[in-house]
């Protein structure tokens, strides 16, 4: 996920704004650069020769896959068996022919019998409190009792959209010429105060969602508002820090003097759903948040200049003191974490897992490998930043959920790094071993884990491309690593995850872990596709020859694998301007002569990203979030790009949650 709210700037078009001022890259390190090792790469192998000395780079993807694609033309090996969408930019979404897709919640709706209605023009933070968060992103699925019509639908809220939340809150207005400053005549959006009201109902907005769901007889979802299970995560969510980090001086604050107790989490993009039932919500872009200036010499300095702390995209400093570094200069350490949500106690505490490290993750994909263990997968999205897994030391107990609970505070995090023989080293980030020393400035694990990133420095890991979801498949174990793009990467300065220079589509990395072996500390890897417009060669995109006009995508950003292994993936970034389509959810073939050939299943309206998908046990109901709506150009809540999905004139656009299902039953996507 890549946009967010930057409300102290008068902003002359607000999306641009939010992507130009992320990801900016702040890896100091001279480790390689996943281009660089792809070049080295292709000279070892001997193919920069002839015709293919041209296009180095574009020739990155396996000569196994570049093989299969040659022989695909008719795709007749596909394991996709539906009509695809036509791409496009509208108002609307659009699924392909034969398919469902209702909107289950949105913004504002009830989450509890007793919520009240939405009232967009009446807000409150206590009514958004017990009421749909915004910007749903990760969405997971936990059924409930071996029903398969009956389960719980976990989704986080990442950040809000002032812009688009409140009425009368955003103008547009004329820029006046200044030749000696070089400004032309244009408009921008002008945002208005921030109050404390506003600001309590953003933080209210964010978190996340419990929330049980059932089916019905006519196959449709609806969600069940008396259930105990439901649960608004948020701000003012009481939570633990587990495992090496809590109690640590570097975690301890006025409110806070144990170090063991922290309100709330935010910024949680995707996540996870762990074997034994529980939610996994992964903090991101946490720096955004913070405002102020450390004291001069303040130990955190260093750390916080590696994480971009304080960027001061929110007001809430302002408000509220412990986002204010200057004066709770340790509180930026307390975020950054995966935080585990126990769904079947709704008073359960959730726990920040520091054992899994702090960086901008995205996601936490869990899968059980063959000797037990849990092995959970992230990636740190910004670029030039890192990839990540996590081992638990115990196993994992089918029959005894209790026993499970605290896996994730005991284990091995690993970070990448990306050979030039296609071998990938999973590097240990332990205290004492490899320069994480006292030398160094690590005096225990605890400091390894809030420094995560310089951690993985020192260790030479491979520099990536805006490393985002990262998926295990458990069917045929493989992983697949999405890479959304860089534009900073400048030419001659080709590089690891990324072997295009000013690549602004992305690409997917395969990574295989030997004999299905999730634990393994060496694997080999391959790129799947670079992503882009085929037609234009200097795109240098991969795709299959078989993939029509719709089905290629740029800027991968999140994924799924259904039960039967099949990969399908979700973009962040596509609009007119940039590749003529909306974002959507793409099925993409990975084996036989089919691999690389994708189909364009969904679309979203103008202005939205595609966020979550994930498919319940059967296969038969694929879940997704349609996050920011109407976010495109100079759009303000009375001037939205579109007003999905009520399409009301007294109603705003809204973030929803989608289901989508096979007329008259089915698996998605098969016969």
């Amino acid at each position: 996920m890549t946009k967010h709210t930057q409300p102290k700037t008068d902003l002359i078009n607000l999306t641009d704004i939010r992507e130009a001022s992320e990801d900016i890259g702040r890896n100091p390190s001279a480790n390689p650069t996943m281009g660089d090792i792809i070049n080295g790469r292709l000279s070892r192998r001997g193919f920069l020769g002839g015709a293919l000395a041209v296009s180095a780079i574009s020739a990155a993807v396996s000569p196994v896959a570049l093989m299969a694609a040659r022989e695909a033309h008719a795709a007749s090996g596909s394991a996709f068996t539906f009509d695809e969408v036509t791409a496009g930019v509208d108002e609307t979404h659009h699924v392909a022919e034969g398919y469902d897709a209702d909107v289950l919640l949105r913004w504002g709706d009830k989450v509890f019998a007793d919520s009240p209605e939405f009232d967009p023009d009446n807000q409150t933070p206590e009514s958004q409190l017990r009421q749909f968060g915004y910007n749903n992103d990760y969405v997971g699925f936990i059924p409930l009792d071996g029903a398969d019509d009956r389960g719980l639908l976990v989704v986080t809220h990442e950040y809000t959209n002032a812009e688009l939340m409140f009425p009368g809150f955003a103008r547009i207005v004329k820029v006046e010429e200044d030749k000696e400053k070089g400004i032309e005549a244009s408009e921008k959006v002008e945002l208005g105060e921030f109050t404390r009201t506003i600001v309590d109902i953003e933080m209210a907005a964010h978190g996340g969602t419990v929330i049980e769901i059932r089916r019905d007889e006519d196959g449709k979802w609806h969600p069940v508002l008396d259930s105990r299970y439901n649960r608004r995560i948020h701000l003012g969510t009481e939570m633990e820090l587990s495992g090496p980090v809590a109690g640590h001086d570097r975690v301890k604050t006025n409110a806070d003097p144990s170090g063991k107790l922290v309100k709330g989490t935010l910024n949680n993009c995707a996540g996870g759903v762990t074997p034994w039932g529980t939610f996994l919500m992964a903090e991101e872009n946490f720096h955004g948040y913070f405002r102020g200036a450390l004291p001069e010499g303040h130990r955190e300095t260093a750390n916080y200049e590696r994480y971009g702390v304080p960027a001061g995209w929110y007001s809430w400093g302002e408000h509220h003191e412990r986002f204010d570094v200057s004066k709770e200069p340790n509180e930026a350490n307390r975020f950054g974490w995966v935080v585990e949500v126990d769904v079947q106690d709704p008073n359960a505490k959730p726990k920040k897992r520091t054992a899994l490290g702090r960086v901008k993750h995205e996601g936490a994909e869990s899968v059980v490998n063959k000797d037990g263990r849990v092995v959970t997968y992230c990636g740190d999205d910004e670029r030039f930043d890192y990839i990540y897994k996590f081992v638990t030391a115990g196993t994992f107990d089918p029959d005894n959920r209790a026993a499970n609970m605290d896996l994730l505070d005991d284990g091995t995090l690993y970070v990448a790094k990306f050979n030039e023989d296609g071998t990938l080293d999973w590097m240990p980030l332990v205290f004492g071993d490899n320069g994480l020393t006292a030398e160094n400035g690590f005096a225990s694990q605890a400091d390894v884990l809030v420094e995560t990133r310089r951690a993985a420095d020192l260790l030479g890991a491979t520099k990536m491309d805006r490393p985002e979801d990262v998926e295990p498949n458990a069917v045929t174990g493989k992983v697949y690593c999405m890479l959304t793009n860089n534009t900073k990467r400048q030419p001659g300065d080709e590089n690891a995850a990324n072997p295009r220079a000013e690549n602004a589509f992305g690409h997917i990395i395969e990574i295989t872990e030997p004999d299905g072996d999730f634990a393994a500390t060496r694997s080999t890897w391959e790129i799947l596709l670079k992503c882009g417009d085929p037609s234009i060669a200097e795109v240098g995109a991969s795709f299959n020859p078989a993939t029509t006009e719709n089905g290629w995508f740029g800027m991968p950003d999140n994924c799924a694998t259904d039960a039967d292994g099949r990969l399908w993936v979700s973009t962040d970034g596509n609009s007119e301007k940039k590749t003529g389509r909306t974002d959507g959810l793409w099925a993409v073939d990975t084996e036989g002569a089919a691999r690389g050939t994708s189909r364009l299943f969904f679309r979203v309206p103008v202005g939205a990203e595609m966020c979550g998908p994930v498919f319940d046990p059967s296969g038969q109901t694929l879940f997704c979030a349609v996050q920011h709506p109407g976010d495109e150009g100079l759009a303000t809540y009375e001037a939205p790009a579109t007003r999905w999905p009520d399409f009301r004139d007294d109603m705003p656009v809204r973030p929803a949650v989608v289901t989508i299902t096979k007329k008259g039953g089915g698996k998605i996507g098969a016969a």
